[in-house]
């Protein structure tokens, strides 16, 4: 039963990937440049939902792990010369150490006022990045080359970071969900469950809930990698306190504690505020909100559950 419960989870993740891999042949430039922000949005989501809803730590502060991976493929492209790809996994480690950083003093939070710290994180990094204006452009910016595709393969930019972007995006898709189902994961949930039956289960809890942070700060640092490489240009506004509730907003949208609905949190946050313009120039963030609002009414579970609801009856039969 197991083994056909998998075989049909691979069969939708093979479907998945088969369709991402057409979609560009399908429609316009302009829409496939718009899923690649999907693809970026979904690997921070993803890194976040790792933090947040498997260990149970609140962030509010994910757009500054954003803007440190994004200034660090800015920083090493335009000041160093390197080529953008090489600067992701450079930008993920560079996040990464941060947020494992961080996760030290987040140890003496938790709740609200965890939220609160990371919070001032995010507040505080736009003007941080405006005090170095040798290194960070200051006000300015950075202004970057368009990406272009390497080893002469003929891809167009945009088709060249729409397939990079989502193939990282599986990459660390799987990586969460091989990290998620051992012992990591099994110590995960139950910090998120109860810290104090954690620790007498034998649980180190400094240990887990750092890493989760460097782990969920890496993720989100390879997301403003890509940002940075796909708008070709990175400046301090680049990442407002509302990028961070924006990832927050998709991450409880797709369904906190499950990776199925990540996606849809990504196409969330990505689509919403576009269609809710079209609807009102005058009050779109009205619209947007009284749809966000409806959703976590009817889908407090998030898309993950509705979509366990709906397959439980397939599942069951295998």
């Amino acid at each position: 039963m197991a083994g056909r419960r998998l075989a049909v989870r691979l069969a939708g993740l093979g479907l998945a990937v088969a369709v991402v891999a057409l979609l560009p042949r399908l429609i316009s430039e302009y829409r496939a440049f718009q899923l690649t922000y999907v693809g970026i949005y979904f690997i921070a989501i993803l890194g976040l939902n790792i933090l947040t809803g498997y260990s149970g730590q609140i962030s509010l502060g994910h757009g500054a792990f954003m803007a440190l991976g994004a200034y660090t493929t800015a920083v090493l492209t335009f000041h160093a010369g390197w080529r953008d790809l090489w600067t992701i996994p450079v930008a993920g480690l560079v996040a990464g150490a941060a947020g494992f950083l961080f996760g030290f003093p987040a140890l003496r939070f938790s709740g609200v006022y965890l939220a609160l710290a990371t919070f001032a994180v995010a507040v505080a990094t736009p003007s941080v990045l405006k005090r170095f204006p040798g290194l960070t452009g200051g006000s300015g910016g950075l202004v970057l080359d368009l990406p272009v595709a390497p080893f002469g393969l003929p891809l167009s930019p945009s088709d060249w970071l729409y397939y990079l972007t989502w193939a990282i995006a599986l990459v660390l898709l799987t990586a969460a969900w091989l990290l998620l189902r051992g012992r990591v994961g099994r110590a995960f949930r139950a910090i998120r469950s109860s810290e104090v039956a954690a620790v007498s289960s034998g649980v180190n809890l400094a240990a887990y809930k750092t890493f989760a942070f460097g782990v969920s700060a890496a993720y989100a640092g390879v997301a403003g990698s890509l940002l940075a490489i796909a708008i070709a240009f990175v400046n301090p506004d680049t990442f407002p306190v509302s990028l961070s509730i924006l990832i927050l907003t998709g991450a409880v949208v797709g369904g906190l504690g499950a990776l199925v609905g990540v996606a849809i949190g990504a196409l969330f946050i990505e689509f919403l505020p576009i269609y809710a313009a079209d609807v009102s120039n005058q009050a779109p963030a009205v619209i947007y909100g009284v749809v966000l609002i409806a959703v976590m009414f009817l889908l407090p579970t998030g898309a993950a559950g509705l979509l366990r609801r709906l397959l439980f009856p397939v599942t069951r039969r295998l």
